[in-house]
Parts: C-alpha cells; sequence; structure tokens
C-alpha cells in the first residue's frame, strides 16, 4: 500500500517520502481502516522534525487522523463492523496510508450527513477544544476566556463551543486575515499580536479584572506575557508550545494569583470512559445538525503532502487542511 514515510526525522524533503510500505493486519482490540482522508495538524509537523513532545520511533508513518471505511477488525472487537464509516486518531500514527490499523475505542461511528473527509477533520482539533472547556476545566455563562491562536484549528472550535455555552470570547492572533472567521463564530474580539497589546485590551474590556481562563498553544513569551492578563483564581490551559516551552518562571507565575495550570493532551482520556463517550456525542451531534463548523481550508493528494505540510506550517491557514488518500 502507498503510505507517507519519514526516515529519519529531519524536515528536509527526502526525510519525508511517499512509497510503498505492508499493509497492517489488526491485533486484538483494533480495526483495520481503508483510509480516505487524513487530517492534518501541528503535531504532524513536529513529527516530520522530531520534536513531538511524545515521541515515537522510526521509521514512522505519518499522520494521526482518519476518515474511512472499516474493513477488517481484530480478536475481541465488537463495537465497530466493517463497512463502518469511522473518524479515527491513530496516538501511534500510521494514518497517512491506504490502511492504518486503530485500536476501535478511538473510532467514532459517523452519522450519514457527516462525510469522512468531515470525519477526518474534526476529530482532534474538536473534541481537543471540548475536553479543554469541559474537562479538563469547567465553563459558566459568564466566563470571559482568552483564547491564543483563535485562528488556527483549535482555537476556531474553542470559539464555537465556548460562545455556544454563553462564554464571552476574547482572541489573539499573530497573521492579519486570520480573525475574520472566529469573529464569524462569536468571539468579542480579536486582537493582532503584531498591532495592540492583548493584556492591555483584557484588562480594558473586563474593567481591569482579566480573564477567567487563558486557553494557550503557542507557549514561550505569549504564555508568560498572559499571566498579566488573568485574574487571581485563574486556570491556565495548555495544549501545545508553537512559539516554545512555558519559561521556567512558571511556577512563580502560578502561586503570585493562586493559579492553577493545566497541560492536556486528547491521547491521555480514556476513550471506553463515559466521559469520552459523553464528549463525542457532544461534538459530534453539533457537527451533523450543523451547529459546529468544521473549516476545511485545502485538501492535497497524497503526492503532495510536502506542500500540505509546508502551507500549514506557513500560518496562514484557519481551518482544516485534508490529505486525500483514497477515494
Amino acid at each position: 500500500m502507498r503510505a507517507v514515510l519519514i526516515n529519519p526525522p529531519g524536515g528536509e524533503e527526502e526525510n519525508m517520502v511517499v512509497t510503498d510500505v505492508p499493509v497492517p493486519h489488526p491485533s486484538p482490540g483494533e480495526a483495520l481502516v481503508r483510509v480516505e482522508y487524513g487530517g492534518c495538524n501541528y503535531a504532524d509537523t513536529m513529527m516530520r522534525v522530531g520534536s513531538y513532545p511524545h515521541p515515537k520511533g522510526y521509521p514512522l508513518v505519518a499522520g494521526l487522523e482518519i476518515g474511512g471505511t472499516v474493513t477488517a477488525i481484530g480478536e475481541g472487537v465488537d463495537d465497530v463492523s466493517v463497512g463502518d464509516r469511522v473518524a479515527g486518531f491513530s496516538e501511534d500514527a500510521g494514518g497517512f496510508a491506504e490502511f492504518c490499523t486503530i485500536p476501535s475505542e478511538r473510532l467514532i461511528h459517523l452519522p450519514d450527513n457527516v462525510g469522512t473527509d468531515t470525519g477526518a477533520a474534526f476529530y482532534i482539533q474538536a473534541l481537543t477544544a471540548w475536553h479543554m472547556l469541559h474537562t479538563v476545566s469547567t465553563l459558566k455563562p459568564d466566563d470571559v476566556v482568552l483564547i491564543h491562536a483563535i485562528g488556527g484549528g483549535v482555537g476556531l472550535y474553542l470559539t464555537q463551543l465556548a460562545h455556544q455555552a454563553g462564554a464571552t470570547v476574547i482572541g489573539t492572533i499573530g497573521t492579519a486575515g486570520k480573525e475574520k472567521r472566529p469573529l464569524e463564530y462569536g468571539a468579542a474580539r480579536v486582537v493582532n499580536r503584531n498591532e495592540e497589546d492583548f493584556v492591555q485590551v483584557v484588562l480594558e474590556m473586563t474593567e481591569g479584572r482579566g480573564v477567567d481562563k487563558v486557553i494557550d498553544s503557542t507557549g514561550g513569551s505569549i504564555l508568560d506575557k498572559s499571566f498579566d492578563a488573568i485574574r487571581p483564581l485563574g486556570h491556565v490551559v495548555s495544549f501545545g508550545e508553537a512559539e516554545g516551552r512555558p519559561y521556567p518562571n512558571l511556577w512563580e507565575r502560578l502561586v503570585r494569583r493562586s493559579l492553577t495550570f493545566t497541560r492536556f493532551h486528547l491521547g491521555h482520556i480514556d476513550f471506553r470512559s463515559d466521559l469520552s463517550r459523553n464528549a463525542v456525542e457532544a461534538v459530534v451531534s453539533r457537527i451533523a445538525d450543523g451547529s459546529l463548523k468544521v473549516p476545511v481550508e485545502g485538501v492535497y493528494p497524497l503526492e503532495k503532502v510536502h506542500e500540505m505540510y509546508d502551507r500549514l506550517l506557513s500560518r496562514q491557514v484557519a481551518g482544516k487542511l485534508l490529505l486525500k488518500v483514497a477515494e
């Protein structure tokens, strides 16, 4: 089968190639999925250069997120059947290939009106957003939430879900033009960090109080500055380090206002738990009825996987990029 293979990590084009690899076989508890679409995430670009914080061995078939059809099941699998249309999250990657094995509990049945392209576009980002708002933290209707990188994939789901819960959403961007979609999705204000001081804007909007929650995928100086924009007893949720790891002064920043800090990764959820099932139901039902938008910015054939990665790294994307693996 054709697959996108990384070996060794490094970032150069020759380190990531489309080549033939053996078709995997489902082990007990796994299903084999014929992949139609793969979703591209920032984590995929980190795996290409070897900086992903949850290490993988190499050579590595790329791709964490898929939409496709179950073609075989392993021993003990009773929650999916051959022929089911599914979305999937493969913690061990392998999704950018014509076939992928995934533990069955990490597969989501897709409603009839939700395509496998949409399935590959929402799983990681939408569920990450839901759990950050409703699992590792609580969200009240009168909360004010600051979302960094609000124009990116997770940011757009955070905006919609927080707005639907009655919260006031303030966001920041680093690229002009990426404010449009968050504002359409319910953000009250989007700050371009290159043009305005987001701390000043936040304090003006909250009459000096600060926000209740910061959700950050940037780390580095942006995260450090955010501590000046949050109220005492507030909550910071981190899910990425696009600018760099949190500064060593993190402890000092937290104790100064008795803040709570959470670092979240979707792979640490128990996918067989009621907590996970309830999150899936909440997200998929909203997608099916159209109240949760799934923005797709581009679809690339397998042979143009490098173009897809480069476009995501350009930081010009306000939505999802998909790899079309099979018809």
